[in-house]
This record gives structure tokens, sequence and C-alpha cells, in this order.
């Protein structure tokens, strides 16, 4: 077998034990520089997280008050509250850079057209970023717009998690998918987990930007009870908060019971399970903390950081879950398809 420039290949491997990421088979098109270059790219943005959160939690958003130069220039005196704000705006503009260079490695190099596409949205994202960060400042810090801006980072930062993802050999090489019987399959449970996780990080963002995160100042009571009283700004969407908090973890421990029940030796599976878990406790310590800190500095901001590191690995596992495993339902309609995949 040769290539369209007449270079030869050898056949690709056959299929893998099911849910094992396997190696991708010689000549596939996984490109391990473009995925490490995009495995970069998102932990650059998990710092950009942390720096955003380390803003607000600072209340250091107006110490640099224009936009787009700071103070009228381009590298202001680093002093007091202006190297957070200013050092955010340096982690955001290296994080726009990188993801021109990515979004135009994929369109050179990357062969699956809704790949390349992402590529695009990841760049479209984080250029709307820029600007809703720019219009938070000039206009002295809206809460709709602040939350607007703290949404789309996750939204960018799941896009580009899932390039990662995409792009890992792992991912494009052959695998029989596992046929699930009974219940609501794995893709569901992992699909409402995710979509859970993001409203949730919708309602902090909402509290935080309407600083009502010590409207209910007890934990895990909220005024000694079990319901609070909805007499005092900010409780309500306070309250709702730690609702969805519960909403999360039971979503997350069903969709983990399921994996290590009935997917234990699926190790794609397994892996992003075990750590949504932890990241699910320690989200609630760390919530816990803050309140019991009164917002101190380091829990606020890590509470804001391991809430989108919750929110991309339950992403993770979805995607996943459409990969190594098929419903039930599906399972007639798609053995064809994957053997069909398997074989070529």
């Amino acid at each position: 077998m040769t290539t369209g420039s007449g270079t030869p290949t050898r056949p690709s491997a056959g299929p893998q034990r099911a849910g094992t990421p396997p190696v991708a088979p010689p000549g596939a098109a996984a490109n391990w520089a473009l995925h490490r270059f995009s495995l970069l790219v998102a932990v650059c943005t998990g710092i950009l997280v942390f720096a955003g959160g380390l803003v607000k939690s600072l209340e250091a958003g107006l110490s640099v008050p224009d936009w787009p130069l700071s103070y009228g220039q381009v590298m202001p005196p680093m002093v007091g509250n202006i190297r957070f704000e200013h050092g955010h705006r340096m982690i955001a503009t290296a994080v726009g850079m990188l993801t021109i260079i990515l979004a135009v490695w994929l369109a050179r190099r990357e062969s699956r057209p809704w790949v390349r596409k992402l590529g695009w949205a990841a760049l479209g994202a984080v250029v709307l970023q820029g600007v809703l960060g720019g219009i938070t400042v000039l206009l002295f810090l809206p809460a709709p717009v602040s939350v607007a801006h703290g949404t789309l980072a996750q939204t960018y930062f799941c896009i580009v998690v899932a390039i990662a993802l995409f792009t890992s050999p792992g991912w494009q090489a052959p695998v029989a998918p596992r046929e699930e019987h009974g219940g609501p399959s794995l893709r569901t449970l992992a699909l409402v987990t995710t979509g859970a996780v993001y409203v949730q990080l919708i309602l902090g963002a909402t509290m935080r930007h309407l600083e009502a995160g010590l409207a209910i100042p007890d934990w895990p009571l909220a005024f000694g009870r079990l319901v609070p009283p909805f007499d005092a700004p900010g409780v309500g969407i306070h309250f709702a908060h730690r609702i969805g908090s519960l909403v999360v973890a039971a979503c997350a421990a069903y969709t983990v019971g399921r994996v290590l029940a009935r997917h234990r030796d699926q190790p794609a599976l397994v892996a992003p399970a075990v750590v949504l878990a932890t990241l699910v406790v320690t989200q609630f310590v760390l919530g816990a903390t803050t309140v019991w800190s009164g917002k101190a500095v380091v829990p606020t901001t890590l509470h804001v950081l391991n809430g989108a590191l919750v929110l991309v690995t339950s992403l993770v596992l979805t995607l996943r879950s459409f990969k190594f495993v098929v419903p039930e339902h599906r399972a007639l309609a798609y053995r064809p398809l994957s053997t069909e995949r398997v074989a070529t």
C-alpha cells in the first residue's frame, strides 16, 4: 500500500481490546507534534482560568481601568493588583497566539474537516473572550458581561481539550465498541453529568459576580437550617449553587458507578471516571473551605480552577463513551458499520 505521494505505508493494525486506548498503527494520521501542541494549549488554558479566578478573588479587575492597553502602555508598572490584572491579560494574549497557531496547524495538517472546524471555533471563542474581557473593564465589571466572560472561558477550555483528545493516536486508532445492555446508556449518563456541571459553573459565576459568595455564611447548613430564609440579597443564587452541587454529585456518582460496575476492564473509561470522582470530592472540600474562610483567595481561586477541571474531565469521559460503548438499542444498526471500520 502506498500514499498519494508514493510513500509506502504498512497496513493498519487490527482491532484492539474494547475500551483500551490503542497505540496508533504505523501510517495512521495521528500527528504527535500536533497532539502535544494541543495539550500545551489546554494546559495554558487551565493556567488562564486560574489567573482569571485570581483576578476576581483579589477584586483586581479594575486595577487597570483601560483596554486594550494598560494605563496607555503595553507593559505598565507591575505593582499592587496591576500585576494580577495585567498578568491575566498577558497570559490571555499568549493563549490567543497559541490558538492561532493551533487553528492554522489543524487547517494545514488535519484530514478530518470537523476537527479543522473545531480549531477555527477555538480561535473564534478566544477572540470573543478577549473582546468580552475588554468590555468588562470598559463598562466597570457589569455582572452579565462578567458571567458571559467566565462562561465562554469554560466553553473554550472544553473545545481545546476536545481537540487534544481527537488528535491523540489512541482516538484515531480503530476500536471495537462494546455493547451496553440495560438501563440508561453510559453515553446518556455522561452527557447529563457534563451538562449539569456546565450549568453549575454558570451558577457559580453568577454567584461570584453578584457578590453572593457569602450570602449564606455557614456550611453545610444554611443559617443553621436545611433551607434558608430568602429575605436577603444573593441568598437565592447562592442556595441554587449549593443545590446544583448536589445534582452534580449525584450525576457524577451514578456515572462513575456505571463505569466501575460495567466497564472496569476499559482503562479509557475508568481513568477519567476515577479522576472525575476525585475532583468532585475536592470541589466540595474547596467550596466548604471558601465559605468557612470568608472567601480566602487561595481556596476560592482553586475552587474556580477545580470546577473547570471537573467540566473537562466529564467531557472527556462523555466523548470516550461515544467511541468505546454502543447502547443496546443502537447495537444492531451500529455493528455492521463498526465491523467495516475495523476491517478497513
